[in-house]
């Protein structure tokens, strides 16, 4: 197996500069693409969606933070103990995370977005637009744990 390397096309900047688990669409949040990694026009034709999928790296989380197993979301010894990779934790093996936030506004390489669960400075690997197409098909099942970790991350 080999090892792949990758370059940030861009970093957040973000008033939140700490992890915290709630209240993300509160936080107003720029996107600075990278002019040393993209072109002017790579952002060309976004503005046409109304969302964006954006893949990051929890690049504060150290080595010894990685969960490899199972564990309790969020330490909460209510919710049952599953896997890591049942989770969207940060604490995940390579530490990418990816969320699907509103985009606002594209000038040039500035993106502004409303929804995105990464702090000041976190690393951009990637943006894409959100399809419906590629949404699930058929019906969507999940635990309650989940739902009830949900309640207010966005609000």
């Amino acid at each position: 197996m080999s090892t792949i390397s990758m370059t940030p096309i861009g970093r957040v900047m973000s008033a939140r500069d700490e992890p915290i688990d709630d209240a993300w669409d509160s936080v107003p949040t720029t996107i600075v693409l990278d002019s040393t990694q993209l072109k002017p026009d790579a952002a060309a034709g976004l503005d046409g969606f109304s969302h964006i999928v954006v893949t990051y790296v929890f690049d504060r989380v150290g080595e010894d933070e990685i969960e490899r197993g199972a564990r309790h979301p969020r330490g909460r010894t209510d919710w049952p103990k599953i896997g890591i990779l049942a989770q969207r934790a940060k604490n995940r093996p390579n530490r990418i995370g990816i969320t699907t936030c509103r985009l606002l506004s594209v000038n040039g390489l500035t993106l502004k977005v409303q929804g995105l669960d990464a702090i000041d400075g976190t690393p951009v690997l990637d943006i894409k637009p959100h399809m419906s197409g590629f949404d699930p098909r058929g019906a969507v099942r999940e635990p309650a744990w989940s739902r009830e970790l949900m309640e207010k991350y966005w609000d």
